[in-house]
């Protein structure tokens, strides 16, 4: 990744940071105002390191002003990209869409990568942006980690925006997070009704790393069909390895839903 974003604070130690947490290097020189010449090298050093992909990280604005537009024209001219890609909040609504029209005027985009798109209204503007500029919307961003990012497929977004899940996306994300021969493993365990809290713990956590439960849930057909329902909640202290084997069912009045537990005081 290339810091080509000179004009935000800490927008290189920003990238610098996401690249440890990925283990994507990244090309940096806070000592030029040269936006051009910092993405042309670059590129040139992620060609040295023999990179797939040189990914150019530029300046961005909430209103698109002449200033912006000259300067991402003369990086698009010095590194002659293969994509063009923009980032657009989808809550922002008309506002994206007028933004992508005019970055697409003076630029040339290729794709478009909408943020935001697990609030409500992120269905008006991926519909409307890309039958006002041409545009394709490649990703898609549904959080806040990097795992949030997700290609974008118009039928499956069509089916959530309608409430009717989306199984395929479900089942991309279970096979991502999921080991076959641990789910085998947990098929025998219920079988054999040896299946446990430590069992069920690991479950647990494995369905937190497929992202927020609402979201989840979202993408079962018919499970939240009814208008305006939703789920909210918010993962608790994730237990540690000394408290694992602590932790009974809790059945007294006005206990949550059976699967729950916690530490009996």
């Amino acid at each position: 990744m290339v810091a080509a974003d000179l004009q935000r604070p800490a927008a290189i130690q920003q990238l610098e940071a996401l690249g440890n947490q990925i283990d994507v290097a990244v090309y940096q020189d806070a000592k030029s105002a040269n936006t051009p010449k910092v993405a042309r090298d670059g590129v040139k050093r992620a060609a040295e390191l023999n990179a797939a992909w040189a990914i150019v990280d530029t300046a961005g604005r909430f209103q698109v002003d002449g200033e912006l537009m000259s300067e991402l024209e003369a990086v698009k001219e010095a590194v002659s990209p293969d994509e063009t890609l923009l980032v657009v909040d989808a809550m922002t609504g008309q506002e994206a869409v007028e933004a992508a029209n005019q970055f697409h005027d003076r630029i040339g985009l290729t794709g478009l990568i909408m943020t935001k798109m697990d609030g409500d209204a992120r269905g008006g503007a991926a519909l409307s942006i890309t039958s006002v500029t041409g545009v394709p919307i490649k990703f898609i961003g549904t959080g806040e980690r990097t795992d949030a990012l997700e290609m974008f497929y118009p039928d499956r977004l069509a089916s959530r925006i309608l409430g009717m899940g989306d199984m395929l996306t479900l089942i991309d994300k279970a096979q991502a997070n999921f080991d076959q021969d641990e789910a085998a493993e947990m098929e025998r365990k219920i079988r054999q009704q040896t299946f446990d809290l430590e069992d069920f713990l690991g479950q647990l956590q494995q369905l937190k790393q497929m992202g927020p439960i609402s979201q989840v849930l979202e993408m079962v057909p018919g499970l939240l069909r009814d208008e305006g329902q939703s789920v909210h909640g918010r993962a608790g202290r994730q237990p540690s390895s000394q408290d694992r084997g602590d932790y009974t069912l809790h059945d007294s009045g006005g206990a949550p839903p059976p699967g729950y537990y916690w530490r009996e005081p």
